[in-house]
């Protein structure tokens, strides 16, 4: 086990990658500006009597709000844009197309502490359909604003994150196939035999 960490705060985002569902390797995702993200929760409720007594909210899954420059191969992929029966070169969308769900990674850093934290969506789908903006005469390149929701996996959780120095001695080596390619056994503890 490595060390403690009492307080993270989070400055930057960065090496956001995404790997498609039949991948063995993430990809390069883009330069993403923004991330957020929020939970819903399915709340189950115990009445006595007709008054509320009780209460349990779990939850189910999250909406993902990423804004940024996307890549054109995992754009074309997040939104099923596809060539089939076109010429070399043309893509298409229209009602057959289908989004490929995705793993999404990143590294969330601590600039005061000098930390990182790796952080993890492990079944995600697009929510969105395809959209486009274009502006003659900006000053500045829009950025995308995607959104995604984060399902839960064969573990049942959608969102896994890890401080690389609370890690220990495998730090590296769980860094290293965290970013490249992260699946629900990377973190799952041996048997205990």
């Amino acid at each position: 086990m490595g060390v403690e960490i009492k307080e993270f705060s989070p400055v930057r985002i960065t090496n956001f990658a995404i790997k498609f569902k039949g991948e063995t390797t993430a990809s390069e995702f883009g330069c993403v500006g923004q991330v957020e993200g929020e939970t819903e929760m399915l709340t189950i409720v115990k009445k006595c009597e007709g008054v509320e007594v009780k209460s349990k909210s779990k939850p189910q899954k999250m909406t993902l709000k990423v804004t940024g420059h996307v890549q054109t191969a995992p754009l074309r992929k997040i939104f099923g844009l596809s060539n089939e029966g076109l010429k070399p070169g043309i893509y298409s969308y229209g009602s057959d197309s289908k989004s490929k769900d995705f793993i999404l990674t990143a590294d969330v850093i601590d600039e005061f502490e000098d930390l990182t934290k790796l952080i993890a969506f492990p079944n995600c789908t697009s929510s969105t359909g395809l959209t486009i903006s274009i502006e003659n005469g900006a000053d500045e390149v829009a950025e995308m604003e995607l959104e995604f929701t984060a399902m839960v996996d064969s573990n049942r959780q959608c969102y896994y994150e890890a401080l690389i120095n609370e890690l220990g001695e495998e730090a590296e080596t769980i860094a290293e196939t965290w970013r490249t390619n992260f699946s629900p056994d990377l973190v799952k503890a041996p048997p205990i035999v």
